[in-house]
């Protein structure tokens, strides 16, 4: 009688079963990070409304005439927002409120710290400040969106974000 093996035997098709659970188990966690893609996407939607929120306070304060005013306030929705050169300043009270207009952030979630607090000396901005918006437990450094304030009549401020440690 002639018979012609066909298919696997039960060993080869276990061993293979645990090949593949090895594999999946050591390298999928490396390919397949959705918490830390989906914090990067949150802070990339903070960034814009940052940005966007900026763009509307900056709006305001150049029909109320104090864009050029190194200290001045503008009213966006009802709510006063301390302004430099026309753009919010980064304090952690004005922020703290700013962006409660802008985002919907929760506070349990969410830290907002001034990383470097702003100097004005004689009537000049020597230090621009620094805010820090990052998701409660991970580190300003590595996973965040930091405003810096504008630090001279003309300057933008500037929004980073950094995914590095999300």
């Amino acid at each position: 009688m002639n018979m012609q093996q066909r298919g696997f035997t039960l060993i080869e098709l276990i061993i293979v079963i645990v090949i593949l659970g090895i594999l999946a188990v050591t390298a999928a966690p490396r390919f397949i990070d959705f918490q830390g893609d989906a914090k990067g996407a949150t802070l990339e939607g903070v960034s814009s409304a940052i940005q966007g929120g900026m763009q509307l306070v900056y709006a305001k304060s150049a029909i109320a005439g104090n864009q050029d005013s190194i200290a001045s306030t503008a009213t966006v929705n009802g709510s006063t927002v301390a302004t430099q050169f026309g753009y919010p300043d980064a304090d952690t009270m004005t922020f703290t409120g700013t962006i409660a207009v802008w985002t919907d952030l929760n506070d349990a979630d969410w830290d907002i710290v001034v990383t470097t607090a702003g100097a004005i000396t004689n009537g000049a901005v020597t230090t621009a400040g620094v805010v820090s918006i990052y998701p409660e437990g991970e580190s300003s450094a590595t996973c965040a969106v930091t405003y810096e304030e504008a630090s001279s009549d003309g300057d933008t401020p500037t929004v980073t974000v950094t995914t590095t440690g999300c």
